[in-house]
C-alpha cells in the first residue's frame, strides 16, 4: 500500500466521509477501485458498500402532471387495457389523467376535447389521429402552448404536417398486409372473401383494409373480395355481417379490420359453422368473445396490438418530456404484432389486467 493510500485511510478513520475520500482519491489519481481495495483490507468494505448505496439515485420523482387522452370510441372494450396502462403509468410517475373524446368516432367531438385540454393547460395530450387533417390545427395550438402531443392507436399518414411528436401503436398498413398473407393460405385459389371495416376512411382501420387488399393483389391467387361497411356499433356490425353471409353462403372467409367487427365475424361463424365447415375467419384485437371463438374453433386467429402499452407508453413519454424540459423527446413505438391462435389462446383468456380481463392492479 503506498503512502497516499495510507493517508486517505487515516482520514477515513478520523471521520472524513467516504464520498469525500473517493473524490480526493480521484484528484490524486489513485482510482476508486484501488482505494476500495485498500479500505477492504482495513475492514472498511462494508462501510464503502453502504456509502455507495446511499449515493445511488433515488429514482425518478413523482410529478403531478395531468395528461389528457382523446379517444375516438371511449366506451369500446378494446381500450380497457389501454386505460389500465394509463392508470399504472400515472401511479408509477405520480401523474393523473382524463379519458375523453367521442363515443362513436365523431371527429369534431375529439377536436373539441383537444381544445378543452389545451384551454385547461394540460401537461400533455395523447390522441387517436383517426383523420388525416382534422387534428392539425389543434395540434399546432398545443405545440404553441408548449403541450406535447403524442398519437396512439392511429396515426396520420407519412409526410403529414401534423406536429405530433410520436406515434405509439401498430404499423397499421403492414399489420393488415401481414395478416392477409396469413389468412390467404386458408383460402382456395379463386375463392371469395368478405372484408369488413367499421368506419371507412378512419385511420385506425383503413390502413389495415388497404393492406388486406394489396396482399390479395400481390398473391396472384385469383381471390376476389367484397368490402362491407359494418358501422361503429357492435350490434349493427353483427347484423350487417350476418346479412352479407346469408346472401353469400359461398363465401370462403370473413375478415375484420377492428375489434368489434372481428367479433361480429366470429359470431356469424359460430352461428352458422363457417370455420368448422372449412371456411376461415380472422381479424384484430383481443375481445374476450373473439378469444372464446378461437378456443371453440370458430375463428382461426386474431392479431394482438398490445392495447395496454398504448396507454402506458404515452404517459411515460409525456412524463419524461416534461421532466427533462424537452430533452427526452417522445419516440415512435411499435407495440408489436402477435397472432393469437388455438395453440396459444389459453395464455390470453386468464384474468389479466394487461389484457383488460381483470381490474386487479399488479403487485
Amino acid at each position: 500500500m503506498d503512502d497516499e493510500t495510507k493517508d486517505l485511510m487515516e482520514m477515513v478513520n478520523a471521520g472524513i466521509s467516504r464520498r469525500s475520500a473517493f473524490a480526493l482519491a480521484g484528484k490524486l489519481g489513485l482510482g476508486a477501485a484501488g482505494l476500495a481495495s485498500g479500505l477492504a483490507g482495513a475492514g472498511l468494505a462494508g462501510g464503502i458498500s453502504a456509502a455507495r448505496a446511499a449515493d445511488s439515485s433515488p429514482g425518478l420523482p413523482k410529478k403531478p402532471y395531468k395528461f389528457h387522452f382523446v379517444c375516438h370510441v371511449t366506451l369500446d372494450q378494446f381500450f380497457t387495457p389501454t386505460v389500465y396502462g394509463i392508470q399504472d403509468a400515472c401511479a408509477a410517475f405520480g401523474c393523473s389523467y382524463q379519458w375523453t373524446g367521442s363515443q362513436k368516432n365523431v371527429v369534431s367531438e375529439m377536436v373539441s376535447a383537444m381544445q378543452t385540454a389545451i384551454a385547461q393547460k394540460s401537461d400533455g395530450i395523447a390522441v387517436c389521429l383517426v383523420d388525416p387533417t382534422a387534428f392539425d390545427a389543434a395540434t399546432d395550438m398545443a405545440a404553441q402552448a408548449g403541450i406535447p402531443v403524442v398519437a396512439f392507436n392511429a396515426d396520420v399518414p407519412v409526410g403529414s404536417p401534423n406536429k405530433r411528436l410520436s406515434y405509439v401503436g401498430q404499423p397499421l398498413y403492414q399489420s393488415g398486409y401481414n395478416s392477409a398473407l396469413k389468412w390467404l393460405k386458408l383460402i382456395p385459389k379463386g375463392g371469395h372473401v368478405m372484408l369488413s371495416i367499421g368506419v371507412p376512411g378512419s385511420l385506425n382501420t383503413q390502413p389495415r383494409l388497404d393492406g388486406y387488399i394489396q396482399a390479395i393483389k400481390d398473391s396472384n391467387s385469383g381471390v376476389t373480395y367484397d368490402v362491407v361497411n359494418t358501422g361503429p356499433d357492435p350490434a349493427t356490425e353483427i347484423s350487417r355481417v350476418e346479412s352479407y353471409y346469408l346472401s353469400h353462403k359461398n363465401v370462403n372467409g370473413l375478415f375484420g379490420t377492428g375489434g368489434s367487427d372481428t367479433y361480429a365475424c366470429g359470431f356469424v361463424s359460430n352461428k352458422y359453422g363457417l370455420v368448422k365447415g372449412g371456411g376461415a375467419v380472422a381479424g384484430f384485437d383481443l375481445f374476450p368473445q373473439t378469444l372464446d371463438f378461437i378456443k371453440a374453433g370458430d375463428v382461426n386467429f386474431t392479431t394482438d396490438q398490445q392495447a395496454y402499452l398504448q396507454g402506458f407508453l404515452p404517459v411515460q413519454q409525456m412524463y419524461l418530456y416534461k421532466l427533462s424540459g424537452g430533452l427526452v423527446g417522445p419516440a415512435n413505438s411499435d407495440t408489436s404484432q402477435a397472432y393469437v391462435t388455438k395453440d396459444n389462446v389459453d395464455a390470453y383468456v386468464g384474468k389479466s389486467r394487461f389484457e383488460g380481463r381483470s381490474d386487479v392492479e399488479p403487485t
